[in-house]
């Protein structure tokens, strides 16, 4: 069995090793994610991706370049506002590709670069606004920070999506006074939601007095009605059973009157004027039963 040489060994292990070198270098597989910038001997040459890819290895220079939307932290910078107060601000801007080639030729480094732009642009916008604008107005700053930092990067083929402020720091005897603030605000409203319930509770009550005094004269004014009707009806009654009543038994019932009257123990006895009138036609009855007994008798 012949003998190998070492450096022949040697030699031939080194050529495998740079043939699959240069066929790794030269099959790319792209992610769909990601676009590959190919520059051919300095020149750009194209985009590439996403799939296989295949280059010609030292000629080709592969770049690649995330499509998906990143984002970076701007540490607290301290802005001076428009009425000279020191507040520390930080903040996050997510950004996306949307130009491979620009976002290669057209800048070193997005990143740092945007940092700074972020950096500069932030202190700006602050320092036209007062410390309670900055406050109260993070929408605003965010959507201003987003359009001067989109303006800048469009140039760079990246698209600024969105800025968000994470925190605000004012000074600290701001901060002293915005916490005496807002516990006198509380104050104040516990006291206002206090009186509101007590208001609130004195009209309930009025009104409840109320409705109880109109119901109760309507019960008055139900009642002194039926009441009424009541007598009306024993009115109508009477009325109605005296009208049935002859003259013979009216004279009866003033002869039963007089009977008990006579029978009480007064020794005097008053009668009316119109007594007579009453007793007229018993004594024309009394003549006439008389009449009738003395023709029978013949």
């Amino acid at each position: 069995m012949p003998t190998v040489d070492p450096i022949t060994l040697i030699t031939l292990l080194i050529v495998v090793f740079f043939l699959l070198w240069l066929l790794s270098q030269a099959i790319k597989i792209v992610p769909e994610y990601r676009r590959i910038v190919v520059f051919r001997l300095g020149r750009f040459f194209g985009v590439k991706g996403p799939g296989i890819v295949f280059l010609i290895p030292i000629i080709d220079r592969p770049i690649e370049v995330d499509l998906r939307e990143g984002f970076f932290s701007v540490p607290h910078q301290t802005c001076i506002t428009k009425d000279n107060a020191p507040t520390d601000i930080d903040f996050l801007v997510y950004y996306k590709v949307i130009d491979p080639k620009a976002s290669v030729i057209n800048v070193q480094d997005f990143k740092a670069a945007a940092l700074g732009l972020a950096t500069t642009t932030l202190r700006a916008v602050v320092g036209d606004i007062t410390l309670d604008e900055t406050l109260a107005q993070r929408d605003r700053i965010n959507q201003i920070l987003r359009t001067k930092l989109d303006e800048v990067t469009e140039r760079w083929g990246v698209k600024v999506t969105s800025v968000e402020i994470r925190e605000i720091k004012p000074p600290t005897d701001v901060q002293e006074a915005m916490i005496k603030q807002m516990a006198a605000e509380r104050t104040r409203r516990a006291m206002v939601t206090e009186a509101e319930g007590k208001k609130e509770a004195a009209i309930r009550v009025a009104e409840g007095e109320k409705q109880a005094a109109i119901l109760k004269a309507e019960g008055e004014r139900q009642a002194a009605i039926l009441k009424a009707e009541g007598y009306a009806i024993a009115l109508k009654t009477v009325f109605e059973v005296a009208r049935e009543i002859d003259p013979k038994t009216l004279s009866l019932q003033y002869l039963e009157a007089l009977k008990a009257i006579a029978a009480s123990p007064a020794t005097k006895i008053v009668l009316p004027l119109e007594f007579t009138s009453l007793i007229k036609p018993i004594a024309g009855l009394a003549e006439k039963a008389v009449a009738g007994g003395k023709s029978e008798s013949k």
